[in-house]
């Protein structure tokens, strides 16, 4: 298989992972009823969110790490088989902890894909001609999130959501496939795939099987009611764990030298402390909340274990992020901007999305059309980024994009009510979208200039935890802060009584005053997000280079 057949593999993969991010968004609902929960205990079920979002920052800088020292394919290999597996468990589940532990290796597996393939494309093209390629990467990661909610539409309209996740595991053992190339049949493998049929038969318990008087022994439960704790969840433990010592065994001396030169210390104290920010602010409730109740004390362990880790990397000789490497002005630089995206970005998101509600009616599924069309340009900003870094410096683009994006949050901080129904807002978001897609293959291109060969995959690792860190941060401050802005107005609204003394029940004005203040709500947030723009913008012209490309 050639390197770029292998690039081309790895990109799909991408696409594929980051459209189950998004495929969530709609089947929600659904996977909450799967699970037993109730329409009403939304914050019940922010560990499907949240678990995978933990798996996906916590352990990426480690699996970047390894990347550098493995090599990218087996971690694209092995990080396609944990997406496979949390996707199993996913379809499977019968209750909550075993659809969080499913989307939190998904999470996994679908992050340890981008900096693999990131970093390949490093490997395949010198620094000056990286551009253009990291700018389609990047584009096929954005119409992940295009097609991620169209993907789960469509299968929601014919099939139950479990389905979904029957499709994702398919397509990544497919995929794992393809990119391992020369397959020799091996016991291992045999075990391994045994031990998977094994855990859907246990997970699922199909009633042909499980309700026949001799079959449906092996599940029956030792105590209780876990599927878990039955005869056949027992052979699937066993089979896991002599897979394991088969794989560990074959694997001896490859994975000693890997494990040598790999910071596992740093690496948990890393992932400790960016658990605790993940955890803080993601299992908030943004409509009321900046972050959760145990928020301020989940934000002082992570700040414990930050200490921690930077001692820690002072005093041992295999540091996972080694001195000096972010010391350059266009690295560090790199980290500061991706994190200002990331607040600006998620205003985006979350937010187009209400305004829409809010003024036009219509469910989750006419706003996310609204959202499409701003999705949709972000693929084609970062081809066409990655095409200008040839031509242009690194910062002049990331600069022009990230400005068009501050500019048009402007605008869409002085829409008005009816703004959606007129093509200008559509304008308004494509050119926003297009601007963000511009700003992403230079920064990528920038951290990897300047940074060493055998580091790149744990560079590309913190770029994206630097933008996802940055959008969990982000929805939370400037929801606080759009909050602020509505009650300030609300507490000024008369009650129904006095606007409607004759029909308080069914009192206009006040529905609409409230309307109002939640569109008011809305610009404040879009307005905090053309400040981060702005601010990214300025930095990205400042620190990223006004001419040419770095080399290493």
């Amino acid at each position: 298989m050639t390197p770029r057949t292998r690039l081309t593999l790895a990109s799909i993969a991408v696409a594929f992972a980051a459209a189950d991010t998004y495929v969530v968004v709609l089947a929600l609902p659904d996977m909450m009823a799967g699970v037993g929960l109730s329409a009403d205990e939304l914050q019940r079920a922010a560990p499907i969110i949240s678990g995978f979002l933990l798996g996906y920052i916590a352990v990426l800088p480690l699996i970047g790490r390894i990347a550098d020292v493995a090599g990218r394919t087996p971690v694209l290999v092995g990080a396609l088989l944990l997406f496979a597996v949390g996707s199993l468990i996913t379809a499977g589940a019968y209750d909550l902890p075993l659809v969080v532990t499913g989307r939190f290796l998904q999470g996994v597996g679908g992050g340890g894909l981008v900096p693999a393939t990131l970093a390949l494309v490093a490997d395949l093209w010198p620094a000056e001609r990286r551009g253009l390629p990291l700018g389609v990467v990047g584009a096929v990661q954005e119409l992940g999130s295009v097609l991620g909610p169209l993907l789960g539409a469509v299968v929601l309209a014919v099939a139950d959501w479990r389905y979904i996740f029957w499709l994702n595991l398919v397509v990544a053992v497919v995929l794992a496939l393809l990119l391992r190339g020369r397959w020799r049949p091996r016991l291992s493998g045999a075990v391994g795939l045994l031990a998977c049929l094994a855990l859907g038969l246990t997970l699922t318990a199909p009633d042909r099987l499980a309700s026949g008087v001799t079959l449906g022994l092996p599940f029956v439960p030792f105590t209780g009611t876990s599927r878990l704790l039955t005869p056949i969840g027992v052979v699937t433990l066993v089979l896991a764990l002599v897979w394991l010592g088969l794989v560990l065994w074959r694997t001896r001396g490859h994975l000693a030298a890997v494990l040598s030169r790999v910071d596992l210390v740093g690496a948990l104290l890393l992932a400790l402390a960016l658990a605790g920010v993940v955890l803080a602010f993601a299992t908030a409730d943004p409509e009321r909340e900046l972050m959760s109740p145990a928020g301020p004390w989940l934000l002082v362990a992570a700040a414990v274990f930050a200490v921690a880790f930077a001692l820690w990397q002072r005093r041992t000789a295999a540091a996972i992020v080694p001195r000096g490497l972010l010391g350059g002005r266009p690295a560090w630089g790199s980290l500061v901007v991706s994190f200002l995206i990331g607040c600006a970005l998620i205003a985006a998101l979350v937010d187009v999305p209400v305004f829409a509600r809010t003024t036009q009616g219509g469910g989750q599924l006419a706003a996310a059309l609204v959202l499409l069309r701003f999705l949709i340009a972000l693929p084609v900003g970062a081809v066409i980024g990655g095409w200008l870094t040839r031509r242009h410096g690194l910062g002049l683009i990331t600069g022009a994009g990230l400005g068009l994006s501050g500019a048009m949050f402007v605008v869409m901080a002085f829409w008005s009510r009816t703004a959606l129904d007129h093509w200008p807002a559509t304008v308004v978001l494509l050119v926003c979208g297009f601007g963000f897609g511009l700003a992403l293959s230079p920064l990528n291109t920038a951290m990897l200039g300047a940074t060493p060969a055998d580091s790149h995959g744990l560079v590309s690792a913190l770029v994206v935890v630097a933008r996802m860190v940055g959008m969990l941060v982000g929805v939370s401050a400037l929801t606080a802060i759009g909050l602020r802005r509505y009650y300030a107005i609300a507490d000024g609204i008369k009650s129904p009584n006095e606007l409607c003394p004759t029909s308080p029940g069914d009192c206009r004005p006040f529905v609409d005053a409230l309307r109002d203040a939640a569109v008011s709500q809305v610009h404040v947030i879009f307005a905090g997000a053309a400040v981060c723009a702005f601010l990214a913008a300025v930095l990205g012209v400042l620190l990223l280079g006004r001419r040419g490309v770095l080399h290493t």
